[in-house]
This record gives structure tokens, sequence and C-alpha cells, in this order.
């Protein structure tokens, strides 16, 4: 039984670094199973409804990886502004390695299969809005009110998925870091203003 369970993890997290690397459509199953070093049968044995099933899976891996690295990164700093700069600049130097990217993006497999594949799309739906509400989360964690942060937190996963895919284009972190120093000063400004506003209520 252990050695069922041990085939299903290596596959699935051989097909989780191919899609992230190559997409969903030019990854196949045969490359799957050669680079995993599976039997053949063994595919469809833990997966029967194929490679959309491995992909489903393959991006739940993916959420999680995410998830975990940012609860650790952005938890326990003085400021939001310093929280989400320690963790951007942390996936930067990940990207730096060029060979490690496993994990950290779901922009590639999301932009080709969302016309075409339903379940995949709804998946990677289900990702981008786990991480919105986990950095709204993170920011009322640091005194923002929850609009703010609800809003906020939808305007940094796209700045965050859309440095991902500038930094595996050019093969380096650079695009992150930019990033983090947008984000940090967007932050500042915005903890700002809501300090301003309540303030003036009072």
């Amino acid at each position: 039984m252990k050695e069922k369970h041990n085939t299903r993890e290596v596959i699935l997290q051989t097909a989780t670094r191919l899609f992230q690397r190559q997409g969903y459509n030019g990854t196949g199953l045969n490359q799957i199973i050669e680079e995993s070093g599976a039997p053949k049968g063994s595919i469809y044995y833990h997966f029967p409804n194929g490679k959309e099933e491995i992909a489903i899976e393959a991006i739940s891996m993916m959420r999680k990886l995410v998830l975990e690295g940012a609860e650790k990164d952005l938890t326990g700093k003085d400021s939001a502004a310093e929280a989400f700069e320690y963790y951007l600049n942390n996936v930067a130097a990940i990207f730096d390695l060029k060979s490690c990217i496993d994990g950290l993006s779901i922009g590639l497999i999301a932009s080709e299969t969302a016309f075409t594949h339903e379940q995949l799309r709804y998946s990677c739906e289900m990702v981008f809005k786990d991480l919105q509400s986990q950095h709204a989360q993170i920011l009322m964690q640091y005194g923002f009110d929850r609009e703010q942060a609800e809003e906020l937190g939808i305007t940094i996963t796209a700045m965050i998925e859309g440095a991902c895919i500038l930094s595996i284009t050019y093969q380096d972190g650079n695009p992150l870091r930019r990033i983090a120093k947008q984000l940090s000063l967007l932050l500042k400004r915005s903890q700002e203003t809501q300090g301003e506003k309540q303030n003036g209520n009072e």
C-alpha cells in the first residue's frame, strides 16, 4: 500500500513540475510516465480520468505550497509593507535559481485552460481567490480595515502573478523585486490614508 501511495505522489510531483514549466497542453502523459519512472499502467490506476485529473490535483498541490510559503513569510513582521517586501524578495531569490520554480505560480495553466477546460479553469479560480483572501487576512492582521484589505488582496495577487510571469520569461527574480518595492510604497501610503480618515472621523 505504501509503495502504491509513493508511486501516486511521484506521478503527481512530476506532473506538477511539468505543468508549471511547460503548461497543460505542452505536457503529455508519456512524458509524465517517463520522467516519473512510474509503470505505464499506474497512471490510470491512480488517476482514472487521465491528464485532467492529474492537473486538478497538481493545481491543488501548487495552492498548498504557495499558501504555506506565504503564511510563513508574511506573519510576524512589524508592518504589512515589511511583510510583503520580505515575502516577494524571498520568491524572487527562488526565481534566480531558474531550475527551481515548482509551486510558485499557476498563471501558465490558468491562461491556457480558461476557455477550454472548465474544471481546470474553476480550480485555478479557486486558487486565485484563496490567495486574495489570504492577502486580505494578512493585511487585516496589520491593521487594514476589511474593505480596503479585500481590494488590496486582489491587487496584490494580480501584481504577484504578473511579476511571476515576467520572472519566468526573464529567468530572474528582478521583476518581483521591483514589485516588492512598489507594493511596499503602496501599502505604506494606503495605511497612512486609512489613518488620516480615521483621525478625521474622530
